[in-house]
């Protein structure tokens, strides 16, 4: 008991002592209750386990049953946490090390629909005019609604020439089917044009290994061409390699400079990724971002953007902005699983919401085929070139800001951009830009 007469400072070391005693045994309490429960939880499924083995109408496999059970747990988490079988997760590996046939499609779940996040530029999928945001309902007849994303990946890919099947669901359209003939997806990142008034155009398709370099050459033509603003193309542009994306923000970036960071339960997800050299381009630039604008071109575009270096022009982005780590189980299957979220620098959440670009400009509403007719495919027609002419990759088409809303809107944006930043010397004299 404490006596009134001690003094003050002692009293109030007794009743902190007093309350670290409390928290501590509360915290161990918490932890006990929580093993506890986790402990009466596992009773519940042995017992359905045991229930099912002996009593149900088939005869029944416990590492299927335990499979189930685990795909179905992760289920109810996020979309893009899954669990792959030891052949699943062998052939995920394999495929990550070579080439393999597919569509050239990022896709996703969303509302527990199999989603088209973007199609890749110059692949099966954009040539046969697949768009971001069209739901695949059935792959060769399948229903997808119960698949998880890997089962779905798996079923999309497959030998080179060989065709796939599937029933999309576009909005306000009925659904119809696509047959496509799958091919090795090779894709070139980068490419750029000078479109004349001092400014260039680059457009990156995905964030493989090759990007930043490819970038950075194709920046040094344009300067040496007199490049005075940039507008750089993210639309349709799914994502790819982190680093690539935090080394594309550096090349436009000031040392120090916040481009994106993570944050996970587990304190190593909790990372920061500052920009790293010191850079001299300071030209104005336009990125221009549409739904199929996803994950790693979200985190250039929101860094870009929160650091006041460029404006964003186009539609709301797509919102992937979380972490998967994919971990290996003892049985030879896999785990893939989402342990972190990514925050612009103004701590801007990405992941299910997007952003939505300084000016919003819609692009026309493409042709949607009636019931029974087949998707109009994209047509690759050139200056010189027939109507229909499909001779020519996607991927090397020249951009047109008269036909291309989005970027016509983009080169106003950098040319109005430009006129307020020209020197006076130069208004007053009289010149003009040729």
């Amino acid at each position: 008991m404490v006596s009134r007469k001690q003094p003050d400072w002692i009293r109030v070391i007794l009743v902190i002592a007093l309350l670290t005693v409390v928290i501590v045994i509360s915290g161990v309490h918490r932890r006990v209750g929580a093993k506890e429960e986790a402990y009466d939880t596992l009773k519940v499924f042995s017992e359905v386990l045991t229930l099912l083995r002996n009593n149900y109408v088939d005869s029944t496999e416990s590492k299927d049953l335990v499979y189930g059970a685990i795909k179905g747990m992760l289920s109810t988490l996020d979309p893009h946490s899954s669990f792959m079988s030891p052949e699943v997760y062998k052939e995920m590996q394999i495929e990550t090390q070579g080439s393999f046939g597919g569509l050239g499609i990022e896709i996703t779940v969303r509302d527990r629909d199999l989603t088209i996040v973007a199609p890749i530029e110059g692949t099966p999928a954009d040539q046969a005019g697949l768009q971001a945001g069209d739901r695949i309902v059935r792959i060769d007849g399948e229903q997808t609604k119960d698949m998880t994303l890997m089962e779905a990946v798996r079923k999309l890919r497959g030998p080179k020439g060989s065709e796939v099947t599937v029933t999309i669901l576009r909005e306000g359209a009925d659904p119809f089917d696509v047959s496509i003939t799958r091919d090795v997806i090779e894709v070139h990142s980068v490419r750029a044009s000078d479109l004349g008034d001092g400014i260039g155009y680059i457009r990156v398709n995905t964030f493989q290994e090759r990007t930043r370099r490819d970038l950075e050459a194709e920046l040094n033509e344009l300067q040496e061409k007199g490049m005075r603003g940039l507008i750089l193309d993210l639309r349709n542009n799914p994502g790819g390699l982190l680093s690539q994306a935090v080394q594309v923000a550096d090349l436009f970036l000031k040392k120090g400079q916040l481009i994106v960071y993570t944050e996970g339960r587990a304190k190593n997800q909790n990372l920061r990724f500052v920009d790293e050299h010191d850079n001299p381009q300071d030209y104005p630039m336009v990125v221009v971002v549409n739904r199929g604008s996803a994950s790693a071109s979200e985190i250039v575009a929101g860094a870009l953007r929160d650091h006041q270096r460029a404006v964003l022009v186009g539609t709301q982005t797509f919102g992937k902005g979380t972490v998967q780590t994919v971990i290996p189980l003892n049985d030879g299957s896999g785990l893939r699983l989402t342990t972190a979220r990514y925050f612009t620098p103004k701590r801007i959440a990405i992941d299910g919401t997007g952003m939505t670009p300084d000016i919003i400009v819609k692009p026309p509403t493409p042709p949607t085929p009636a019931k029974g007719q087949k998707p109009i495919g994209r047509r690759t027609q050139t200056i010189g070139e027939q109507e229909g002419d499909t001779s020519r990759p996607l991927g090397r088409r020249t951009p047109d800001p008269k036909k291309d809303p989005q970027l016509g809107r983009a080169v106003e944006v950098l040319k109005a951009i430009l006129i307020f930043e020209r020197p006076p010397k130069a208004v007053a004299s009289g010149q003009t830009d040729q």
